[in-house]
């Protein structure tokens, strides 16, 4: 009986080990998702939806045209026409340049080709599905449009998805009011009252709720008050309903697209720029640069020195950018990122040595092939072990003191695809990145001596981060003997690298987190 109850013990106890075990793995492995970019297609002008040619329930409603109007709404289709105009007496010409006459005949194609398949790519980077268009069905009488809706500054648009699903009654009203634009309609449909053309309020009125319904289709907003990167709310009545709704005003994003001619493989030269920045450290930079030649002889190495007695590191591909004395590690990487003219920038500390597996060609593909703007690899030690430094950041509201940051060791999911790639908030300081986000985040260069993690927090929400562990690089050596004799430079380095709290303001770090990003408190596990 004794041994019964000692091996019903041992096979309950094995099988909540197994189900820890496996609810461990599930966790720590995560699931797969999938972020390569996908087919998709290009948001078309309203007009282009058949404004002009009605849904059928419409067909038989006759419609005068607004030219004035409808000649300021918003087209995809700019003309490249040279155009000619009276101003006091005199012919004003506008002088116009086709860019892709630049190209010559044989190349033109191709480079459109390419050009489309990267604005294709920068949309999907940029465009979410808050972006688009969303009507709120008529819950109560009123139909608008929930969100996307938008306007360039100081242009018109037709705002879609106005409708009144009323009840017969003997007269059908609905009003619009604006605060930072006017109302008008690109075209006036028959039995319908309309009052306040051009202003910022618009009444229109009907005994017909289809003649009201066509001409709101028409109604057309115009931005009046200059502001690149705002709202307006808009305050749509009738008899005792009110809805509200929001037009974006904001330039279009302008892309930043890189001309790299498509080849067999990837021509890493072209794509990428190895970034560092060095300190005191000239032995172990020489040392970086003969193993980045070993593998990639050819690409173009960015060196910001804020070293007291600089030396000029001769060699090809080399451009070496000298600073004040101990300007500072953030302020280093701002100088040696703003220099890169590649698609792509690869960070690198100067003491780093580049081994048979750091393959750039796998960084740059996991980016050409997905919608990730950053992708980190793994640094090797000495010891053989290798770290990747994979962290989540999230940040909880807390009200007037400040909200709390928290950060978690481990990552969110791995990547369709790429195997040993994983997406997380933070990673190591080796990492290849899109040259456009880097100058979008950048470095606070107040943060001279220590610090990494600052940089991934300034880019919560704006970057979207991978890491795979199988892009190895060596970290030099930092074990010295007892009886070897320290270089000064090396004791000056040790000096300045490793301050005190009470030295150099160590607390620098915990200053900005309260102040510059309104944190009261930071959790870490």
């Amino acid at each position: 009986m004794r041994r019964k109850k000692i091996l019903c013990y041992l096979v309950l106890v094995t099988l909540l080990l197994t189900v820890f075990i496996t609810v461990y793995m599930h966790l720590e492995l995560g699931y797969v998702v999938d972020i390569k970019y996908q087919t998709q297609s290009i948001p078309q002008n309203l007009l282009e939806y058949g404004l002009w040619e009605p849904l059928e329930q419409y067909a038989h409603l006759s419609y005068k045209r607004k030219e004035i109007v409808a000649r300021q709404l918003t087209t995809n289709n700019c003309k490249c026409e040279k155009e000619e105009a009276w101003l006091n007496g005199l012919i004003s010409r506008h002088s116009v340049t086709e860019l892709e006459l630049v190209f010559n005949a044989a190349e033109r194609q191709e480079v459109k080709q390419r050009r489309e398949k990267e604005y294709q790519h920068f949309l999907q980077r940029m465009k979410t599905p808050a972006d688009a268009v969303l009507i709120a069905k008529a819950n109560s009488p009123l139909e608008y449009p929930m969100q996307g809706v938008e306007v360039r500054p100081m242009k018109t648009i037709l705002i879609p998805g106005l409708s009144l699903q009323a009840k017969s009654q003997q007269l059908f009203e609905v009003n619009l009011t604006a605060n930072l634009g006017t109302f008008d309609v690109a075209a006036e449909v028959e039995g319908v009252k309309i009052e306040g053309e051009g202003e910022m309020h618009l009444s229109l009125s009907s005994s017909q709720v289809d003649n009201l319904n066509r001409q709101l289709q028409f109604v057309t907003y115009t931005n009046t008050v200059f502001n690149p990167n705002t709202a307006d709310t808009v305050l749509f009545k009738t008899d005792g309903h009110q809805a509200a709704f929001t037009i974006r005003i904001r330039h279009p994003i302008i892309p930043k697209l890189y001309n790299v001619r498509n080849l067999s493989g990837y021509n890493i030269s072209a794509l990428v720029t190895i970034a560092t920045k060095t300190f005191l450290r000239y032995d172990k930079l020489r040392q970086l640069i003969s193993s980045i030649r070993k593998y990639y002889p050819n690409v173009t190495i960015v060196i910001a020195d804020d070293n007291d007695k600089p030396q000029k590191i001769d060699g090809a591909f080399i451009e070496q950018y000298f600073m004040p004395f101990k300007k500072g590690w953030f302020a280093g990487r701002n100088l040696a990122v703003s220099q890169v003219k590649t698609k792509y920038l690869l960070w690198v500390d100067d003491d780093f040595i580049f081994a048979s597996d750091t393959k750039l060609e796998k960084m740059v593909d996991i980016l050409e092939k997905t919608t990730l703007d950053m992708v980190g690899g793994s640094v090797r030690e000495v010891t053989k072990y290798s770290a990747t430094f994979r962290h989540k950041l999230s940040v909880e509201p807390g009200g007037k003191e400040g909200d709390c940051l928290q950060i978690h060791r481990g990552y969110y999911h791995e990547v369709e695809g790429f195997p040993n790639c994983v997406v997380a908030d933070a990673i190591i300081n080796f990492f290849m990145a899109r040259t456009e986000k880097m100058w979008q985040v950048g470095f606070d260069p107040h943060i001279s001596r220590q610090g990494h993690l600052e940089f991934f927090i300034d880019g919560l929400g704006l970057l979207h981060v991978g890491s795979c562990s199988d892009v190895m690089v060596d970290h030099a050596s930092k074990i010295t003997m007892p009886w070897t004799k320290k270089s000064e430079s090396e004791k000056m380095y040790k000096q300045f690298r490793y301050v005190r709290a009470s030295e150099d303001d160590g607390n620098l770090q915990n200053k900005l987190f309260y102040f510059k990003n309104r944190f009261k408190c930071i959790r870490s596990s």
